[in-house]
């Protein structure tokens, strides 16, 4: 088979069906169907990829939730956090929530396959997790009564814009 200027490639003599090539960067290939040739992506896209690590975490053989560990890992820790903000431990369970997406940014970084963690690419996945988790732990240290960390500039901020009167 050879592709024509105007988009198309031709079937053989034996009654091939006519295959189509839509983007003039895509080209057959040996079962003949369009595959891309650059990795440069087309100027309007029609399909979502797959993003980079998004495969199962474990073989097909694995029962679905072994498949998903990374993903579940992350939710069972986000999951204990809220039950113990919600039993009154707030600071705590905020700690929770914050590790576990901190954890969710550590394994996205170290494994090669994810599976449903990989939401974007790796470093867009690796900077959310990583940012949203250290401002909750960030926040949980700071949150009065009784703050277990204590930044300066921070409380001066916050007693400059708001002040008691």
């Amino acid at each position: 088979m050879s592709a024509e200027p105007g988009g198309s490639a031709r079937g053989s003599s034996r009654g091939e069906p006519e295959l189509e090539v839509r983007d003039p960067i895509s080209a057959p290939d040996a079962h003949g169907r369009p595959r891309r040739v650059t990795r440069r992506f087309p100027l309007f896209t029609r399909d979502t990829a797959r993003p980079e690590g998004g495969g199962r975490a474990a073989s097909l053989d694995a029962p679905a939730p072994a498949r998903q560990w990374p993903l579940l890992a992350v939710l069972i820790t986000v999951g204990v956090g809220l039950l113990v903000t919600a039993l009154d431990a707030f600071r705590v369970g905020l700690l929770l929530i914050g590790a576990g997406l901190l954890g969710g940014a550590v394994l996205r970084w170290l494994l090669p396959r994810v599976g449903m963690l990989a939401v974007r690419s790796r470093f867009t996945d690796i900077a959310t997790y990583g940012v949203l988790g250290a401002a909750i732990v960030l926040l949980a240290l700071m949150a009065q009564p009784k703050p277990w960390l204590e930044i300066p500039f921070l409380d001066d901020a916050l007693h400059f814009t708001v002040q008691n009167s």
